[in-house]
């Protein structure tokens, strides 16, 4: 195995022996999940944090926090 490889799965704490594809496919798996969890995050700021701002006067910092985010997520 080659020195990256293993730093990539000392990385992931994986055993050696596993086939890189199944490693990829465990990865993809959990990147999606993350950002299913980071939409749903997302979702309920714009629900609570993002309208309780258009009382207090704080809508523009909110827009600009959400669409950093945006930003990040669409690179």
């Amino acid at each position: 195995m080659k020195h990256n490889q293993k730093e990539s799965l000392n990385l992931l704490k994986t055993e050696e022996n596993r086939y890189c594809v199944d490693i990829a496919n465990q990865i993809l798996a959990v990147v999606s999940l993350l950002k299913k969890a980071n939409l749903q995050i997302l979702e309920q700021h714009l629900k609570t944090c993002v309208r309780e701002s258009l009382e207090n006067d704080s809508y523009d910092k909110k827009t600009e926090e959400i669409m950093q985010i945006l930003t990040k997520y669409m690179k």
